[in-house]
């Protein structure tokens, strides 16, 4: 049996999830999508990976 292939996380390891965006600073992701990573489908995490940098950009604007 072959290894399982690696699953591409944009995650950086800042974990802190914004209270009034619900986003996580660090990688742009919410909580939900964080939790649901590993059984997302590769298109579904394509499609929150294009959505990130608009995301964190938004993040960007926001008291830290």
């Amino acid at each position: 049996m072959s290894p399982r292939p690696q699953i591409k996380s944009p995650c950086i390891k800042i974990c802190v999830i914004e209270e009034g965006s619900g986003l996580c600073r660090g990688c742009g992701r919410t909580l939900e999508e964080i939790a649901r990573w590993g059984s997302l489908t590769q298109e579904a995490r394509e499609a929150v990976m294009q959505r990130l940098p608009a995301r964190l950009s938004q993040l960007e604007g926001t008291p830290g």
